[in-house]
């Protein structure tokens, strides 16, 4: 797929947002102008790799891991300031991080949702309190094997992530309420 053929593709889950779920939160949130309503501004996907400190062949798998994952390739996270206790100096790879906007970040999203987290054993929904004060919701898996495109045979090391739903909102728990619209499965609480 070409880069043409991406900006003519316009992602299911964005149709979705517009035609749906804009109207449909207008309502529910009482605002006036769809402009008001909370939107999904990025997804970032963050790899800590501690081991790498040791073995910077654990960090080359992560960035290989992560862009199957995404379809992006991600940057190379460096330690700030060193920490004699973890025998970590400063300027060292420890990490890898992608994020994901645009057509890139609803076709993540539509996969992570619908493929990806039905995979996750023992599941029993996502956290609702993991919001922060601005509205923003981060989760972690433990493992990449739960991604489809991660073949498990290749996988040498069992390497967790963070995922974070950047939203841009008015009130904080807007967010909750544009995330259960894109069909993020929240614990019952």
């Amino acid at each position: 797929m070409n880069k043409s053929d991406i900006k003519q593709h316009t992602p299911r889950l964005k149709e979705e947002y517009e035609q749906r779920f804009v109207p449909e939160l207008m309502k529910k949130l009482n605002y006036k102008n769809r402009h008001q309503i909370p939107r999904l501004a990025k997804i970032v996907v963050n790899m800590g790799v501690g081991e790498a400190i040791e073995d910077t062949k654990i960090l080359n798998e992560a960035v290989e891991n992560l862009t199957i994952i995404t379809g992006q390739r991600p940057t190379v996270i460096k330690a700030k300031k060193s920490v004699a206790a973890f025998k970590l100096r400063q300027g060292k790879p420890i990490g890898c991080k992608v994020t994901l906007r645009g057509v890139r970040m609803y076709e993540f999203l539509d996969r992570l949702i619908n493929f990806t987290i039905p995979r996750i054993r023992d599941f029993r929904g996502l956290n609702p309190e993991s919001f922060d004060a601005h509205g923003n919701y981060t989760f972690g898996v433990s493992e990449q094997t739960i991604f489809p495109e991660i073949s498990y045979d290749k996988v040498k090391h069992t390497l967790g992530m963070d995922i974070t739903l950047r939203v841009e909102v008015q009130k904080r728990s807007d967010s909750r309420e544009l995330l259960k619209c894109f069909g993020l499965p929240f614990k019952r609480t």
